[in-house]
């Protein structure tokens, strides 16, 4: 059975955390008892209940009293006694069960009470309280806990009429069951109330940390992406030119160093978390890749078209754009063009293949433009070949 409390914000299921942790497989596959009953929960439990058992003197008192033998006395005792454990075990063993199984917990319990009947009769009401406590504990959605705790009160009154006369007497048990129940109850809705927060935190976190690692990731593989595409680019360039020109062979692989020096610093400062992108670099950055490869650049003379907000992001663009050019589209011509809500990067190459419609570089863009409320676009260009479109 799986029910939902409404209006409550808590499952019938018990929640994680205490003092209902829910069950898992783990708990399950080693034994759910010996964890339960032995955990810090079940400790801080123990402490409380412990004290609460001293209630219990009195009704021992009286089985005493009502026993015509001392084995029948020993007999009522040990049953009391009995009942003491199980009211005891009984809250962290609920703590490991879903709503059936704490509904059987509190259904025992009460059932047990009656043991007493022979000695005490309708005078077992007041161990009732620890029924009406266990059953709070429970953290049962609020339109079970509040008809069951009633009418354990109701039943100890109608008992105590029936039994001692209907006078302000018979108002005493039922106050106990009804006050001390419904304080429990409040009180363990409250605690798994904000273990329900921590749990909650604690997904957030794990969600931000997955959501970093993405980052990081995205921003690793565009950097690199760009990168090495021209050094492989301009190292091929110097390998041609070494006989021909070396001392251009000689500036080209200087500037391979350089390069691989930059990227390894926004590797580091991108692990960080400082590393910022801007267009104006990225453009800068696109025309000696562009003039290495061998593709003639039609880049903006200025960037002061793009909003000073969406300048990173379409820096990214620009970078992924003509690192694609440069790496897939054989292209001739490649034009970078800048607008207050729109960049877009076209070649007159071999336009779109599954190779660059599908790559990990588009996906990890198509991310960020999205995750900044825009909108990506791929497609052919009017040059004839590849076409990257952003909405900002």
């Amino acid at each position: 059975m799986h029910a939902t409390s409404r209006g409550d914000g808590l499952d019938a299921d018990p929640p994680p955390g205490t003092p209902v942790p829910r069950p898992d497989a783990t708990i399950r596959a080693t034994g759910p008892l010996p964890r339960a009953l032995w955990s810090r929960q079940a400790a801080g439990w123990y402490i409380g209940a412990g004290v609460s058992l001293l209630w219990l003197i009195g009704l021992a008192q009286e089985v005493i009293a009502q026993s015509a033998s001392a084995a029948a006395a020993t007999t009522g005792v040990l049953l009391l006694i009995l009942f003491a454990t199980a009211y005891l075990l009984s809250a962290p063993l609920a703590w490991t069960l879903r709503t059936r199984g704490r509904l059987t917990v509190c259904a025992g319990l009460f059932a047990l009470s009656f043991s007493l009947f022979p000695w005490l009769g309708w005078g077992i009401a007041p161990a009732w309280t620890y029924v009406g406590v266990t059953f709070g504990m429970c953290v049962f959605p609020w339109r079970w806990t509040w008809p069951a705790i009633l009418g354990l009160g109701g039943l100890a009154l109608v008992t105590a009429g029936m039994t001692e006369g209907w006078d302000e007497n018979v108002l005493w048990v039922p106050a106990i069951i009804v006050s001390i129940s419904i304080m429990l109850a409040s009180f363990a809705r409250t605690t798994a109330a904000m273990s329900q927060l921590r749990h909650a935190q604690k997904q957030l976190e794990a969600l931000a940390v997955e959501r970093e690692r993405g980052r990081v990731a995205r921003d690793i593989h565009d950097i690199l992406g760009h990168s090495l595409t021209v050094v492989t680019v301009k190292a091929e360039l110097a390998g041609r030119l070494v006989d021909v020109d070396p001392q251009r062979a000689k500036a080209e692989i200087a500037e391979v160093e350089s390069l691989a020096r930059g990227a390894l610093a926004d590797v580091r400062a991108t692990v960080a978390g400082v590393r910022s992108v801007n267009v104006s670099g990225e453009l800068a950055a696109a025309k000696a890749a562009l003039a290495a490869a061998g593709i003639a650049a039609e880049l903006p003379s200025s960037t002061d078209a793009v909003p000073p907000h969406r300048r990173e992001l379409a820096g990214w663009v620009v970078r992924e754009g003509v690192t694609n050019v440069v790496r897939h589209s054989g292209a001739t011509v490649c034009r970078v063009t800048l607008a207050a809500h729109e960049v877009e990067v076209a070649d007159d190459g071999r336009g779109p293949t599954d190779s660059t419609t599908t790559s990990t570089g588009l996906a990890g863009l198509r991310e960020r433009v999205e995750a900044s409320g825009g909108r990506l676009v791929i497609g052919r260009s009017d040059l004839g070949g590849f076409s990257l479109r952003v909405t900002l």
